[in-house]
């Protein structure tokens, strides 16, 4: 979360793929497009939702914690947002005060996960949805979010545990979504631009926590 909670991502917009459907649709005229399509988008009808199951959580181990509906936006990535990139933070507070915050309407703003000092990983919400978490629509639509228990000006807060755990579910991830290991494609809530945030810190530890991801990433799944 940095110094200041993030901007709300207020836009309940359809994404960019899914406004082109229509006039993509009509210029092929072919009935097997507009199953496709209707195949992907029934579900944004109004007072339709895609279906889910309660609980389900993305990262084998991580603890299911429902943040508010408030703090992030439905929709179906990577197919109507591409996922490129992972972003760190860190709570600038304790595991309960996060998930208290991104649990409260009125805080705007959360993360996908968050990993506590010990290395236990608790998720609140879905992978395909976009949180609220970075203060830009763009890298939040394109972009999973990670929280870490601590302060960005105390070092020890940052645990091996912590760091191995992150890196273990930061691995996962670009795995998933086929994202390059390396500082172009997981970056520093304060590297995202038009953002006042300053977390993870000067602590964080960019080339320890780099090593861990690449060696997660390549070590059986």
């Amino acid at each position: 979360m940095g110094q200041r909670k993030a901007s709300k991502d207020g836009d309940r917009k359809v994404g960019r793929r899914a406004l082109l459907i229509g006039g993509a649709a009509a210029a092929a005229g072919t009935a097997a497009l507009a199953r496709d399509e209707l195949a992907r988008l029934w579900w944004r009808t109004p007072g339709v939702e895609k279906p889910r199951k309660a609980g389900e959580v993305d990262y084998t181990g991580a603890r299911w914690v429902a943040a508010s509906e408030a703090n992030w936006r439905r929709a179906d990535r990577p197919d109507d947002f591409g996922i490129d990139m992972v972003i760190v933070h860190v709570t600038q507070g304790s595991f309960d005060s996060a998930v208290k915050a991104f649990q409260d309407p009125g805080h705007q703003a959360a993360t996908h996960y968050i990993v506590r000092q010990d290395g236990h990983v608790t998720q609140m919400i879905r992978e395909l949805d976009v949180a609220y978490h970075a203060g830009n629509r763009d890298y939040n639509e394109r972009s999973v979010g990670i929280e870490h228990e601590g302060f960005v000006d105390r070092p020890q807060d940052f645990t091996d545990e912590m760091y191995e755990a992150s890196a273990r579910l930061t691995a996962r991830i670009c795995a998933r979504y086929d994202i390059p290991v390396d500082r172009e494609h997981i970056i520093g809530h304060v590297e995202v631009p038009g953002t006042d945030h300053t977390d993870p810190g000067p602590h964080w530890d960019w080339d320890k926590y780099m090593r861990l991801v690449k060696r997660a990433r390549t070590a059986p799944a």
